[in-house]
């Protein structure tokens, strides 16, 4: 087989990974998204926590407490600064760990920029419905993954979480 057909199946089977990893992306429940949110909890999200939050990244971190062990998890998102707060995009849904204890009430926060910030109500909405929040390039990123709704981090700035 020829250098030229062997990279051309190697390129068309790359190809087929990326398409079979994006559709799987877009169904919330999917194995695909399973493997995806391990892949950050356990090798993404620690390499991030460092920098998450601190003056001048465009990552932010949620710390909350966990639903049944009242632990305090930080967890690094793309929060995206609202007047009232923040919105995330819930790329992989609703039924993500953080995002349960964020509803749950317990005591959360947003560190944000290298400022803490309180969270006083969280919500879940339709992605539409905080639109403004988004770049044109983020809303059509968004899309793409199939995403569909996001969270509305009400917070109040300069308290300890």
């Amino acid at each position: 087989m020829s250098v030229t057909r062997t990279l051309a199946l190697a390129a068309g089977g790359l190809l087929a990974l990326v398409l079979l990893w994006l559709v799987g992306m877009r169904d919330k429940g999917s194995a695909v998204v399973r493997a995806q949110r391990r892949l950050n909890r356990d090798h993404l999200n620690p390499r991030q926590r460092g920098s998450a939050g601190v003056a001048g990244s465009t990552t932010s971190l949620v710390r909350h407490t966990g639903r049944r062990s009242g632990r305090t998890y930080e967890t690094p998102v793309d929060a995206l600064r609202t007047p009232d707060g923040f919105v995330v995009a819930m790329v992989y849904g609703r039924g993500t760990d953080w995002v349960r204890n964020v509803l749950a009430g317990g005591p959360a926060g947003v560190r944000h920029d290298g400022t803490e910030h309180v969270v006083t109500a969280a919500e879940v909405v339709d992605v539409a419905d905080v639109a403004d929040a988004f770049t044109p390039a983020q809303r059509r990123v968004g899309r793409v993954f199939g995403v569909r709704e996001a969270l509305v981090l009400r917070t109040r700035s300069g308290q300890e979480t």
